[in-house]
């Protein structure tokens, strides 16, 4: 859905969309499994700034509901992770805060996205902020027991029968001193 700068011109535009799994791309690293529900609004906010310079900023609040699938961060079996997130945005023309000089930036200028052309995709924006509420590492379970680091197999299907390996002779100088820290 485009939210074009013409459009809000004329009116504020409400949204009530339903993105289907696949809709939006969200990277190899998740996997979109529920239908995405956003609801909210947006509006043009005309930034006046002097010598008859007017900037057409966007403005969308709302929120989004969906969930994904990620792997787990030890044993790599996939989790679904329900995703809900509440925004408010600011966008504003691409190349409009450009200087010639390097300059310090402020916290509000942080929190500033820029558009291109007529307008933005709302789809890039929901894209945006799933990256931005799906969890860094999710685990399958809270003692989750990872994978082998010998044989590769899921420690939490069963025990492998791998021998426990012996640790490359090269460490032993650190060893030992780390056994001379614990006695002093």
């Amino acid at each position: 859905m485009l939210i074009r700068i013409k459009d809000l011109e004329l009116r504020r535009l409400e949204f009530n969309e339903t993105f289907q799994p696949g809709a939006i791309d969200l990277g190899s690293e998740y996997r979109q499994v529920a239908p995405l529900q956003t609801t909210g609004r947006a509006e043009l906010i005309e930034e006046n700034r002097g010598h008859k310079e007017i900037l057409d900023d966007i403005r969308l609040v709302g929120n989004l509901a969906t969930e994904v699938e990620i792997a787990c961060a030890r044993c790599l079996e996939l989790v679904r992770q329900p995703v809900t997130r509440d925004f408010e945005l600011l966008y504003r023309p691409q190349g409009a805060d450009k200087t010639k000089e390097e300059a310090a930036v402020s916290k509000g200028e942080t929190e500033i996205s820029y558009y291109e052309g007529d307008g933005l995709l709302l789809e890039d924006v929901l894209r945006e902020q799933v990256l931005l509420a799906v969890p860094y590492r999710a685990l399958c379970q809270e003692n989750c027991k990872g994978l082998c680091p010998t044989c590769g197999r899921n420690l939490n299907t069963g025990e492998c029968t791998c021998k426990e390996t012996q640790p490359d002779p090269r460490w032993n100088a650190l060893g030992n001193l780390r056994d001379k820290l614990k006695i002093d």
